[in-house]
């Protein structure tokens, strides 16, 4: 083992407060492993919220593993040290249980690296009773996790909080029964809301589509995803502090889910139904961040749509702290949000209006309209917030020329708004390549072919870069692609993924899906049948697909879809809480 490596662990440990440790051979040991560098992953609000849960069991030990950065990752290849804990510096493949937190695609090829950097198989069938049990949870996971399946031993589908207590009750009642692995797997596919791969035998059609994946005896037919229905219950925030990561923030949930009905967010279909926790619960938080000195970091899917946030602003400024907010909707922002944050040293007011014109607004029901982004132009003038910032997706469903050329005129605009309002910052544009994602009303459609998103990208760089104080930038087309393979993909992608992240990862996706047989264009271009059947169709979110269809066909046809209310029960989520809570 590599001295080097395992000192910068304990000087790590030794700069945070609020981890737990125990002796060891008290506890089964469990490594919460984020596929991704520490910097980024104590930003993970889910990764503190599974760290607590774990940790206040009488019978675990729950410790952090986290990829290393890029310059370490030659060190422990050249000196062949195993992944190490940061608690304990204990090798990953020392843990009974690994438990992977996976929230982006591209996070696929980590899993696999930090599997082989402690020499784990990365293959589930290759894995024996003397090696560790591989979970995966998260966003993904949810979604779906099929390109996993073969090298993860069992997922989470749904809410942490609302899985993982019975998950790990079931682990321990089937070790000490003395169950072999198999046994143990088969008791953890039959915990609500965890989904076991072995136990399901995939059929290809002649085209290459799935065709099924039928449970063996034993698995349920289908897997609910689960969630927590009162959030005051399920405490999130910041658990461990620390300094070194790319918020620097004491995070506090203030709402799960999203009922806007945007029809191309995953995360707006699967965290429903939108929640909300009570102000008193997350002012008593904001109270415990006090003695860490730190900026609050308010999460959820839209601040601004918190019902209290004008509250919440005057508390937290109240008691002497600044804040910041993940996110925010140009419908819903109020004057007062817009002055606590640049109270709190913002410079720039992001804005996700998603496209340029109200017809592809309309296909993607986002539901905000030209006039909400010039109001939140004002608001941020008027608190001297100088830069501004829009999120914009191209390559969307239905898109059309005219279409990108309302990018280019409305960002015009904007910025000649800003001149008048003698706002002298800068206009930005974040421009990424839509990816249909499962459980949307866009899951059947192809994704957009590289030649139209270079072409698009050309486009809209040369009409604005004549124009002073605009910063245009363009998620690479080559990425996007990747994602969507991975997001709509089958089984069939393990191989080459695994045989990908042995060599330069995203990078070598394509080529080993041709080398292996598996042609990229099945996985990017082909339009689903209504009735097809899809790699995630045996995942049940709470909504039918005929749900689903039928918010397509309003896309299609420009028509709104109302928000969430109370009492709604048209996708059905809600008539489905008692089923999943119960």
């Amino acid at each position: 083992m590599d001295y080097q490596l395992k000192s910068k662990l304990q000087e790590r440990l030794a700069r945070e407060r609020g981890y737990y440790r125990y002796p060891q051979g008290t506890r089964t040991r469990f490594a919460l492993a984020y596929p991704n560098t520490y910097f980024i992953g104590m930003s993970n609000l889910g990764i503190h919220v599974i760290y607590e849960l774990l940790n206040r069991r009488v019978d675990t030990a729950c410790e952090r593993v986290f990829l290393p950065d890029r310059t370490e990752i030659s060190r422990y290849e050249r000196t062949q040290t195993p992944m190490m804990s940061v608690e304990t510096q204990t090798p990953l493949a020392d843990f009974a249980v690994i438990g992977f937190a996976v929230s982006f695609e591209m996070d696929y090829f980590h899993v696999v690296k930090m599997l082989a950097l402690s020499r784990i198989k990365p293959r589930a069938a290759e894995r024996t009773e003397h090696d560790p049990l591989v979970i995966a949870g998260g966003p993904c996971a949810t979604f779906n996790p099929e390109p996993l399946a073969e090298i993860a031993d069992a997922f989470v589908i749904g809410e942490g909080e609302a899985v993982m207590p019975a998950l790990m009750d079931a682990y321990h009642e089937g070790v000490r029964a003395g169950e072999d692995r198999a046994a143990l797997l088969l008791r953890l596919a039959r915990v609500p809301g965890v989904y076991v791969p072995a136990f399901y035998i995939p059929s290809y059609c002649a085209d290459g589509n799935i065709a099924s994946l039928a449970p063996k005896a034993g698995a349920p037919p289908s897997i609910s995803r689960q969630w927590v229905e009162n959030l005051d219950a399920a405490p999130a925030h910041t658990i461990v502090v620390a300094e070194d990561t790319e918020f620097n923030f004491y995070l506090i949930e203030t709402a799960r889910g999203c009922g806007r009905h945007c029809r191309f967010c995953m995360a707006g279909y699967c965290f429903r139904r939108p929640r909300n926790r009570s102000l008193s619960v997350i002012e008593a938080q904001v109270r415990e961040a006090l003695s860490h000195g730190k900026k609050i970091g308010l999460m959820g899917a839209a601040i601004s749509d918190y019902p209290e946030i004008d509250e919440l602003c005057r508390s937290i400024l109240g008691e002497g702290l600044s804040m910041s907010v993940a996110s925010f909707r140009a419908d819903s922002v109020t004057k007062k949000l817009v002055e606590s944050l640049a109270a709190s040293g913002l410079q720039t007011l992001t804005l996700a209006p998603e496209a340029g014109s109200a017809r592809m607004r309309a296909v993607i029901n986002k539901g905000i309209e030209e006039h909400h982004l010039f109001t939140a132009i004002d608001l941020g003038a008027a608190a001297h917030i100088p830069n501004f910032k829009l999120y914009l997706m191209v390559g969307l469903p239905f898109e059309e020329d005219a279409d990108i050329d309302a990018i280019i005129d409305l960002t015009e605009r904007l910025r000649d708004y800003m001149d008048e309002k003698g706002s002298r910052g800068t206009l930005t544009l974040s421009i990424n390549p839509f990816v249909p994602k499962p459980f949307t009303p866009f899951q059947w459609m192809p994704m957009a072919d590289k030649k139209r998103l270079d072409a698009v990208i050309k486009r809209v760089v040369q009409a604005l870069r004549r124009r002073k104080r605009i910063i245009v930038h363009f998620e690479s087309p080559k990425e996007a692609l990747v994602q969507a393979i991975l997001a709509r993909g089958d089984r069939r992608l393990a191989e080459p993924l695994i045989r990908a992240a042995a060599g330069r990862g995203a990078k070598d996706l394509v080529p080993e899906m041709k080398a292996g047989g598996l042609a990229p264009e099945d996985y990017l271009m082909r339009a689903w049948a209504r009735d097809d059947y899809l790699p995630w169709e045996h995942l049940d979110m709470g909504f039918t697909k005929r749900y689903l269809w039928q918010e397509y066909m309003r896309a299609q046809a420009l028509k709104a879809t109302p928000a969430c209310f109370n009492g709604c029960e048209r996708c059905g989520v809600c008539r489905s809480t008692e089923r999943i809570n119960g």
